[in-house]
């Protein structure tokens, strides 16, 4: 935990040499603080996955079944069939190495095998050697090895130190996206049962309950509820949300962990704040307390697990009658339905194409999946001038934003968390070129990793995004971090807390709450932190 972390003196001496040996000769360390605790057979078995069993990754035995070998190889060959773009991942690659430095674990661990280039390799050695002559024939010499428990034990290693978060297919001159072999490395994994109890858990949670947390549905409301005596006390407004409404024109779904946890309980104060408001607009919205999870951890599981936790949003907008989603601020939730969806669970034909009930703006961009994120939403409220605000209650923040690897690279959001953080402050800085937008560094804890007890792996991971909010706090005193994703939401405090000590984060939309002016509300003195506003400090 905490207390084992090195200290951020050790933390920063990287040492980027490489070991004597060769990688193929170098085995996996599995030590604690650099990996997750397994997978438990109850929320295997619960998924219906196979081979779940309480196991150790730092015992030797693995208790793997007799014919795991054969297991995996068919895996693999069912999905170099299955999926063009893999076949394709393990051919074109010229290790190049463009990508090499560009992962954040690289730069915060110096472990070679986690250059996106090598940790393909680890996939791409045992192709070589089922299915092509060069490898069957030389081995070793083209790069070309046997499967055995020790190459497993390396997989499960390194493919559980990856966010997944695309960065690498960035730099990469011919396209390869490294986080799909890693997805598809994991599924390989899953095959036997190898997977994490920080993904296990809440995939079981999400299948059982509608969520991560295994919220029941009256806990979720009794937190909402929560929340709407919290907006009263700041506001002296009262909001009246709706639950599974049958016949509201929109359903809206976020991230469980807006609702559970700090800070992105703030920002679910915003969100209800922004529905009251529009209202009297002409907004008819209700929430759901039965898809209650808008993220998908099943994304690090596989892509059946995934098609299968995407679906349950869609199956509730057609019970409910709805015409389309609004989605939170999230992140894998943004990835999985703006790449997955249609070949997955879509197009939702029985959903109508999104159309603001306030500006009447269509988002022909969610013509297939009717889905559209909220700072779409709220960006275009505020292009159209549909909302009074007072930015100087966000005085206090002097913000940066962070684009979240999903929403930026895998859906493209780049502009409009920015445009609705300038409209709702006066204090915004960005972080350097090359750090930002589709180059943006992961926070180190996405893609299932946000646990306690792989803290350095995270710290490390999240090092060079640290750096860079190290840089605006030291340059313009930002004391904020902005982002749109739940895990950012959780990751990104413990990870100021160590390297840039001094600096919060915040969800868009509890910067929206706060600066919102709602019919007949009090004179607010107080944020949705109950922090005073500025100039409101002896108030």
């Amino acid at each position: 935990m905490a207390d084992e972390v090195p200290k951020v003196e050790e933390m920063a001496a990287i040492n980027h040499t490489p070991p004597k040996t060769g990688w193929m000769d170098t085995p996996a360390v599995i030590r604690p603080g650099m990996y997750c605790y397994s997978a438990k057979a109850k929320p295997l078995n619960i998924l219906s996955m196979p081979y779940g069993r309480d196991w150790d990754p730092i015992e030797d035995d693995w208790h793997l079944p007799e014919n795991w070998i054969e297991i995996v190889l068919e895996g693999l060959h069912e999905r170099l069939h299955k999926f063009r773009s893999l076949q394709l991942f393990m051919d074109v690659c010229v290790r190049c190495g463009a990508c090499a430095d560009k992962c954040h674990f690289f730069i915060g661990s110096g472990d070679p095998k986690n250059m996106p280039v090598l940790r393909a390799e680890l996939l791409r050695s045992v192709y070589r050697k089922e299915y092509t002559l060069a490898g069957k024939l030389l081995g070793k010499m083209v790069g070309a090895r046997k499967l055995d428990e020790r190459v497993l034990k390396e997989w499960w290693t390194y493919f559980f130190q990856c966010t997944e978060c695309r960065r690498c297919s960035v730099f990469c001159p011919y396209g390869i996206d490294t986080a799909e072999i890693t997805i598809i490395g994991r599924e390989l994994l899953n095959l036997l049962g190898l997977n994490i109890d920080w993904i296990a858990t809440p995939v079981s949670n999400c299948y059982r309950t509608g969520n991560h947390l295994g919220i029941q549905p009256h806990a979720f409301k009794d937190m909402i509820d929560f929340f709407v005596d919290e907006v009263e006390d700041v506001t002296g407004v009262r909001c009246n949300p709706s639950f599974n409404r049958k016949g509201a024109e929109i359903l809206f779904i976020t991230p469980s962990g807006d609702v559970f946890a700090d800070p992105g309980t703030y920002t679910a104060m915003g969100y209800l704040i922004l529905f009251h408001y529009l209202e009297s607009l002409g907004l008819d919205i209700t929430w759901s307390t039965y898809a209650s999870e808008g993220g998908n951890f099943g994304f690090f599981t596989s892509h059946e697990m995934m098609k299968r936790l995407n679906a349950k949003m869609y199956m509730e907008a057609k019970r409910l009658g709805v015409k389309y989603i609004i989605g939170g601020e999230c992140g894998h939730m943004w990835r999985v339905i703006h790449q997955y969806m249609d070949t997955m669970n879509g197009p939702a034909d029985h959903l109508e194409v999104p159309k603001s009930p306030i500006t009447g703006t269509v988002f022909q961009n969610a013509a297939s999946t009717k889905m559209i994120h909220i700072t779409e939403f709220t960006a275009d409220l505020l292009r159209h001038d549909k909302l009074k605000f007072d930015k100087t209650r966000n005085d206090n923040y002097n913000l940066t934003f962070h684009d979240s690897c999903n929403p930026a690279r895998g859906m493209g959001l780049l502009e409009e968390p920015r445009y609705i953080i300038k409209e709702m402050c006066n204090h915004f800085f960005e972080m350097p070129e090359g750090t930002i937008r589709e180059q943006t560094f992961c926070c180190g804890s996405g893609s299932g990793l946000n646990a306690g007890e792989d803290l350095e792996l995270r710290f490390r991971g999240g090092m060079p995004r640290a750096n860079a909010v190290k840089h605006v706090h030291e340059k313009h005193g930002v004391n904020t971090v902005a982002c749109v994703c739940a895990i950012d939401r959780a990751a990104l405090p413990p990870l100021m807390d160590y390297w840039v000590p001094g600096v919060q984060v915040a969800g868009v939309h509890e910067l929206v709450g706060n600066a919102l002016i709602l019919d007949g509300e009090k004179e607010r003195t107080e944020d949705l932190r109950f922090e005073p506003l500025a100039g409101m400090e002896d108030e």
